[in-house]
């Protein structure tokens, strides 16, 4: 078990974005919301390396869900 507490900020952040990513290719792969659920979680990041591991957390759960 793990206290997340004891993470860094950005090591909280990113377990944030992989959650959000993973979530939002479920609500796709399941009908819930259309394929601009991407663009819209990728745009409402403003620091890049967390755009950017974001966009690779949404590539890896695509890939994982058979998502296109």
């Amino acid at each position: 078990m793990y206290n997340l507490t004891l993470l860094s900020d950005g090591e909280r952040t990113r377990i944030e974005l992989d959650k959000q990513a993973a979530y939002t290719v479920w609500k796709v792969k399941n009908g819930k919301v259309g394929y601009e659920a991407f663009a819209e979680l990728i745009n409402n990041i403003d620091d890049d390396d967390e755009r950017d591991f974001c966009e690779k957390s949404v590539t890896k759960y695509k890939h994982q869900m058979g998502v296109n």
